[in-house]
């Protein structure tokens, strides 16, 4: 068909590009920025069905959603047949990188979840071998009398070898840019493939995702294909790839090991299995094409490479517009976080909707643990969608082998059910919608109510299940692995109980009781809501319990802290940041809160420092206590040997992300603004420094600056892992955020006491409303669909229970010094007052 047909089949605006950040219980999109871009977004795909459970309008097709897959795209037609589209990279050793590419990942980004628009660079170096590494041994060598005589040995005849495998990845480094939009009816994509060096061999492979039975094609230039649909069998959905230029060579083979002998140098079997396009590239050459999927065979012929970049172009462009984005030392994460995020949104083959992949770059689909509940809560700020997306997938997830038949959160962590409704809860102070919390409620009660089974003596708190023997696993009923907190529980055999195999212990557990305790509080939130007077009721009553026996049997009073407690009455003093837990669940006394933050959390022997939160406290025996230490190398103390774990890791010293939400959260929770606001920082720029650095959202951080876990560099399971978001959502929170805990649920929190610098956060949608904020030291603004609300101006200020309505506003506000608040009312009024240092109620 004649080039100039493509632009009339994707429309004179090209590509949607919004976030879909859709109003709840409607499928209208936020306002565009002018009248063509409006006319595009009204016709964007894929569209979502109504909130709260949105699902994808097929055909579709979106960059990305499989895992790992972060060079493709999904195809997906009407009766659910499916289509892959990849690019795969060409090593200088042969190999074709066409899957599983974490460790070939450079760059993320931009990016948008609904797959608008996505860019990402790939390599064939997967950095196995980094500087890092080679620094490391070179400083075993250096200094063989910090280090055992094995280490400097081992060192001694790596150092050679890893130094010839880095050279040689340097030289035969080849580097892709790829970039994809989706065309203004959802059912295509624009895309371009640029070389950036020499000698560059890169791929088209048109495909299935996951092994679907189809017939692929040649036709001119182009690759097509055809498939049954998985739902509906009698629909047939088609695909078309059409790339601006001939390829140097192509084919069709009869599975994908066939296509990858053909393209390495070898012989492959022909068949109709998979479709393949070569193109040798040189350096900055780029390669353009589009590809659609239709029940019709698709016709709309051979893109001009110009008008794909000006669609490129635009689409990237509108990411920030439209998208999560911001800017400051904290602020700018918010670009990170919507880019990681989108990364990692996958497509739920099962159930026919988005979720996000956990991590691990193996994850192998949906994972129900407590990870995901942390996932939910950053997609949020990204996409309510997604979130609602992702959440869904939890509660329709049926139970893992082995387990207790429940559905949803998987029982064998006892957290995940309490984070979950935690999750769910932040989801309907974000959106405003029932339905969420009645679809999660049923679930979340039976998970609830069948915890007391861990009550090992029947005195009202809980006791850690037993999860065997194996050094590295006792602490997994709360997903904390081989934290030295639960090393010494005894085994405890369990009378009745849901049919769980697992036997009691004697330790009643300090992070437990606070998630049982969470749980509690939450579903009589819920059952508030809900109209459930009798549930509300029972929930709280539970919560007051657990809040008056922890208070009464887990308050160490010499030291200051809650700590696990054996049935003996011994104690046990790991001190580890789930000291500070019973803050999140709402459990703490106003003054023990105090004593946790002022003498322990802020103590630089104990947690504080430029790298927060170790696992395990610093002045702990057990910390860090995960290898050898050498304390007298300034960058390599945690280092042993190449490919070996480090003293830091897992729960022995190394920074956890979801640790670092808990606890910053807790400390929002109770007031203490100031260290929110520090502590929100220092793990942002932790985030950040990875992301800059590296490019990398990893699972772990180093608790000290400096430092490397050093298996973690090398480890697809620390590269990509979704929760790693949880560091940056802090500050991103911090900035603004909705109200999960007492008051109105509605109320908005803003501004901050001590985020460093000036930063803003763009394009934050609560309530159907899409917020800005602003806040530097001595100026703070909130606008909200456009139109400027509340500014305070003179000091620095923290703003919660913001409500706004026609007649007025109430909030109290936190002040560093003396400042005027003015608040701009929707009936076009405006309203004034100064306000003195410190804590202020304000009513205008």
């Amino acid at each position: 068909m004649p080039r100039r047909h493509f632009i009339a089949a994707v429309g004179a605006t090209g590509v949607a590009g919004q976030a879909l950040a859709l109003t709840p219980g409607t499928a209208t999109a936020a306002p565009a920025a002018n009248g063509a871009a409006a006319a595009a977004a009204d016709r964007s795909g894929p569209q979502e069905a109504a909130l709260p459970y949105p699902t994808h309008r097929r055909p579709f097709a979106m960059p990305g959603v499989r895992e790992q897959d972060w060079t493709g795209a999904l195809f997906v037609g009407e009766g659910e047949s499916r289509f892959a589209l990849r690019v795969g990279l060409l090593t200088g050793q042969g190999k074709l990188v066409r899957e599983k590419m974490t460790n070939h990942l450079w760059r993320i980004g931009p990016m948008t979840p609904d797959g608008a628009y996505k860019e990402v660079r790939v390599s064939t170096d997967d950095r196995t071998v980094m500087p890092a590494h080679l620094d490391a041994l070179r400083e075993v060598i250096a200094h063989p009398d910090r280090w055992s005589q094995s280490a400097v040995a081992d060192a001694t005849a790596k150092l050679p070898q890893l130094e010839q495998k880095y050279a040689q990845a340097q030289e035969q480094k080849r580097t892709i840019r790829v970039r994809y939009a989706r065309t203004a009816d959802g059912a295509g994509l624009v895309g371009a493939v640029t070389a950036l060096d020499d000698d560059t061999t890169v791929v088209l492979e048109l495909g299935t995702p996951w092994g679907e039975k189809a017939a692929f094609a040649l036709d001119g230039q182009d690759a097509t294909g055809s498939a049954a649909g998985l739902v509906d069998t009698g629909r047939t959905g088609r695909v078309r790839l059409s790339p601006t230029e001939p390829a140097d060579s192509a084919g069709c083979w009869a599975s994908v090991a066939d296509l990858t002998a053909a393209v390495t140098g070898g012989t492959g079997t022909p068949g109709d299995a998979v479709a393949g396009l070569v193109y040798r590239l040189g350096r900055n050459q780029t390669l353009t094409f589009a590809a659609r999927v239709s029940d019709e065979p698709p016709h709309d012929g051979t893109p001009e490479a110009h008008d794909v970049e000006r669609l490129l172009a635009a689409a990237g462009a509108r990411v920030r517009e439209r998208g999560l984005t911001g800017t400051g030392p904290v602020g700018r994460a918010a670009d990170a976080v919507r880019d990681a995020l989108s990364l990692n949104t996958n497509y739920d083959k099962d159930r026919h909707r988005n979720f996000v992949m956990w991590g691990w770059g193996g994850g192998g689909g949906l994972f129900t643990g407590w990870d995901s509940a942390f996932d939910c809560v950053e997609a949020a700020l990204v996409s309510h969608p997604l979130a609602v997306q992702h959440e869904t997938d939890v509660f329709e997830a049926p139970a893992p082998p082995n387990q207790v038949e429940l559905t949803g959160p998987r029982y064998d962590q006892q957290n995940a059910g309490p984070m979950h409704a935690y999750a769910v809860w932040r989801l309907y102070t974000k959106l405003g919608d029932r339905t969420v919390l009645e679809r999660a409620y049923p679930a979340l009660v039976t998970f609830h109510d069948l915890l007391p089974e861990w009550d090992t003596d029947r005195d009202g708190l809980l006791e850690t299940p037993y999860f065997g023997d194996r050094v590295g696993g006792r602490g997994n009923h709360l997903g904390l692995d081989d934290s030295p907190v639960y090393a010494d529980y005894h085994r405890i055999a369990k009378q009745g109980g849901s049919g769980d195999a697992r036997d009691n212990t004697d330790l009643t557990d300090v992070a437990l009781n606070s998630y049982y305790a969470l749980l509690s509080e939450i579903l009589a939130k819920m059952a508030r809501v809900l109209g459930r007077r009798a549930d509300a009721e029972r929930f709280a009553a539970q919560h007051a319990t657990v809040k008056r026996l922890l208070n009464a049997r887990l308050w160490h009073a010499e030291k200051g802290l809650y700590l696990s407690r054996y049935l003996d009455g011994t104690w046990n003093e790991t001190v580890t940041p789930t000291v500070f837990y019973p803050l999140f669940a709402g459990l703490a006394t106003r003054e023990r809160a105090r004593i946790l933050v002022e003498e322990h959390l802020l103590n630089e022997d104990e947690f504080w420092g430029e790298y927060v939160i170790p696992s395990v406290a610093r002045n702990d025996p057990s910390y860090c206590t995960g290898g050898t230490v050498h304390p007298e190398s300034e960058h390599f103390r945690f280092f042993e040997r190449y490919g070996d774990g480090s003293a830091p890791e897992q729960w022995k010293g190394a920074a956890w992300p979801p640790m670092n939400f808990t606890v910053y959260d807790g400390v929002k929770r109770y007031g203490f603004d100031e260290a929110a606001g520090a502590f929100a920082a220092r793990s942002t720029a932790m985030y950040l420094h990875a992301w800059d650095s590296e490019g990398w959202f990893p699972e772990s951080f180093d608790p000290e600056p400096g430092q490397r876990i050093m298996s973690s560099a090398v480890d697809t399971a620390w590269r990509t892992y979704s929760w790693s978001n949880a560091m940056a959502v802090q500050g991103l929170h911090e900035l603004l955020s909705d109200n999960p805990w007492d008051g109105d649920p509605a109320a908005l929190l803003f501004g901050s006491l001590s985020l460093p610098g000036a930063n803003t956060v763009d394009n934050v949608v609560l309530r159907g409303h899409t917020y800005s904020v602003s806040a530097g030291p001595r100026r703070t603004t909130l606008v909200r669909d456009g139109r400027t609300v509340f500014r305070a101006t003179g000091a620095r200020v923290a703003v919660r229970g913001f409500v706004l309505r026609d007649s007025g506003a109430s909030f109290d506000v936190h002040a560093d010094g003396p400042a005027r608040i003015e608040v701009f009312l929707p009936n076009g009024r405006s309203r004034g007052r100064k306000v003195p240092a410190g804590h202020t109620g304000v009513e205008l």
